[in-house]
């Protein structure tokens, strides 16, 4: 209800308590025991049969104890020529009424007002829990080892290439190598998942998360200050500040709506008297300045300055619960008119790391065609090297490999252990006269010579995430006109994946360049008011993420250059994560929608049995704090909208 946003101390305060309630602040304490006091006092005077001055000395007494802030922040906003805010709106409602010797509904106005903004503060911080948890992944310390003993430091004071120390139930402070130890790692805080990760030597990992089982030692890659958890942080901290379309109308409408409402009240309490006077009529100013009174308080437009705001906040607070990163409440208005999704196919649609997936027509042992492969593959840095020499699974000893020849762009030849090995494509096959047997399935096929003769072929493709086909099939359901892939791949490879997940369009063997071309083309054929989505796995589609309407990375838990480059990041790379960001997105704008007919609505029809003299004091205060306690409790629905 106010204007004026709670200290950021005071919010810190604020805390949940173990049966899931909230702990209030020192402030709202106050408050709250000004409120029983002061209602109380107004009981008490409601059956003390006292009239004339000192009844108005009296009830003067709860007016002040409830109301005494109002009015010096009333007082503040004259001198400093702020004045039409909803403290004035209260200060000159409630004083009016007291002058007009309407007492009891004068302390009754300040009374409920006060409530109304003991609840608001209330259900912000209910609303900022989410965030807050959010937060709890900052870490307080780091531990780095001197003289044998663990000494705790500032993660700021540690630097690039330390070792620090994890102990079980610590978070990880600062990304890094683990140099020593096994663990399991909860990213419940960053991804919204519970399952947990294991982590061992050699394994990179990130601030935020909570070792849970065993001591590892990590050697720092970053700064704290270039840290995933600071980047999300701020991030975060930051989200606020990109507003929506709807909320920088509410700022602008209050900021024309409230003088408006003050000079129309004033015009209610001056010009019906001064007209009756002239044609000869009893001027009757007691009962216009008691509908313009009236008229004030209705018109305070705190349910849409206070729940509009609320309601976007709740729903980048529920889409961080669900591993949903938004970076301002502008995005996630965007997101709900979404109608085309671009997809990029490696790292996105697919995992982005090839295996193999299986070994055709060999003529000697499939282990052994294998063995070869990857021996002769072993001095080779290409991803398909490395998914061979992981799919043989043990060592390998180099001393075995001699006169290797790698020819770009068709394979390898070398000697192993006296054999000749040949490992590549079609190209390479025929550059050396082997016949060679087509593959039926597909993939990347490595095809296999020994001493010049044919051994087979091996099969490498990329994997689909687990989840792909279900995000799709949950996309089509949200009403999405079309689902899209651009890929570098060939055009037999992407048309197969685009077939298993069901993506209506297909682009193949682009370019970077092609692909924001692609996305251009697309952007100048779709309705203006329909938004397009582009997803990908960060910094490789970094150009195409920044042209579409809206950005989705795949966050590789928290890639600094999917954080950077997007506009909404998934931190646990699930294209699931989409549809669900999308609903939220739809909720929490329907949500928006819903407070702001109603509270208009509302207004408007009070505004004018007020100005009619059928709607009284009382019925001001249910326009005024009734319609702002249904609006807020409306807005934090929000947090809940990923369920």
């Amino acid at each position: 209800m106010s204007s004026t946003s709670e200290p950021a101390a005071e919010r810190a305060c604020a805390a949940t308590v173990p049966n899931g309630g909230f702990l209030m602040t020192k402030k709202q304490k106050k408050v709250l025991i000004r409120i029983i006091i002061a209602f109380l006092l107004l009981v008490v005077l409601h059956f003390v049969p006292v009239k004339g001055w000192l009844s108005l000395v009296l009830y003067l007494v709860p007016y002040f104890v409830i109301g005494y802030d109002i009015l010096k922040k009333a007082f503040k906003g004259i001198l400093n020529r702020q004045i039409f805010d909803e403290n004035f709106l209260m200060a000159v409602a409630t004083v009016g009424a007291i002058i007009l010797g309407e007492y009891t509904e004068g302390v009754a106005v300040m009374l409920f007002y006060q409530i109304g903004e003991l609840f608001q503060s209330y259900a912000v911080g209910k609303s900022r829990r989410n965030i807050s948890e959010l937060m709890d992944i900052r870490p307080d310390y780091a531990n780095i080892e001197k003289d044998g003993k663990l000494e705790k430091v500032d993660p700021d004071e540690v630097e690039v290439g330390s070792i620090i120390v994890v102990k079980p139930g610590e978070k990880i402070p600062i990304d890094g190598i683990v140099e020593y130890g096994t663990t399991t790692l909860n990213t419940a805080a960053l991804t919204g998942e519970s399952l947990p990760r294991d982590a061992k030597e050699g394994d990179e990992v990130i601030s935020g998360c909570i070792n849970m089982t065993g001591l590892i030692k990590i050697k720092t890659t970053k700064e704290f200050g270039d840290s995933t958890v600071s980047k999300i942080l701020d991030l975060v901290e930051n989200s606020s500040s990109k507003k929506s379309r709807s909320e920088n109308f509410i700022t602008k409408f209050a900021r024309y709506y409230t003088p408006a409402v003050c000079y129309g009240a004033l015009a209610l309490a001056v010009l019906p008297p001064i007209v009756s006077l002239i044609i000869g009529f009893d001027p009757a100013w007691d009962q216009w300045i008691y509908r313009a009174l009236t008229f004030l308080v209705i018109s305070c437009p705190c349910a849409l300055v206070i729940s509009i705001p609320l309601s976007f906040f709740a729903g980048i607070g529920g889409a961080s619960k669900e591993g949903v990163l938004v970076k301002g409440s502008n995005y996630l208005e965007a997101l709900s008119e979404a109608k085309y999704i671009v997809f990029d196919k490696t790292g996105t649609l697919t995992k982005g790391v090839f295996e193999v997936a299986g070994i055709h027509d060999a003529v000697i042992p499939e282990d052994k065609l294998l063995e070869y492969a990857a021996y002769a593959e072993s001095f080779s840095s290409h991803p398909i090297s490395r998914s061979l020499c992981k799919a043989y699974g043990k060592e390998i000893d180099q001393t075995r490999v001699s006169d290797v020849n790698e020819i770009s762009g068709e394979g390898v030849t070398a000697v192993v252990d006296g054999t000749s090995v040949a490992a590549g494509n079609i190209k390479l096959m025929k550059r050396l006269g082997i016949e060679c047997k087509e593959c039926g399935s597909v993939g990347t096929v490595v095809h296999v010579a020994v001493n010049g003769s044919y051994a087979g072929h091996i099969l490498i493709s990329d994997q689909l995430k687990p989840h792909t086909k279900q995000a799709l099939e949950e996309l089509k359901k949200l009403g999405m006109k079309k689902l899209v892939m651009l890929t570098g791949d060939a055009k037999r490879v992407a048309e197969s994946v685009a077939k298993e997940v069901g993506v209506t369009d297909v682009y193949s063997e682009l370019l970077p360049a092609d692909k924001v071309s692609k996305v251009e083309e697309l952007l100048e054929k779709k309705p203006a008011k329909e938004k397009l989505v582009f997803v990908g796995d960060g910094i490789n589609d970094a150009p195409v993420l920044s042209r579409a309407d809206i950005g989705i990375a795949m966050g590789a838990l928290g890639s600094d250059a999917a954080i950077e480059a997007a506009d909404i990041v998934l931190m646990d790379d699930d294209p699931l994560k989409i549809s669900k960001a999308i609903h939220i997105s739809k909720k929490c704008i329907r949500i928006v929608y819903e407070n702001i007919y109603f509270a208009i609505g509302i207004k408007i029809i009070c505004l004018v049995l007020g100005a009619l003299g059928i709607a009284n004091m009382w019925a001001a205060i249910f326009a005024d704090v009734g319609v702002m306690v249904i609006a807020v409790l409306n807005a934090i629905r929000a947090l809940n909208a990923g369920k």
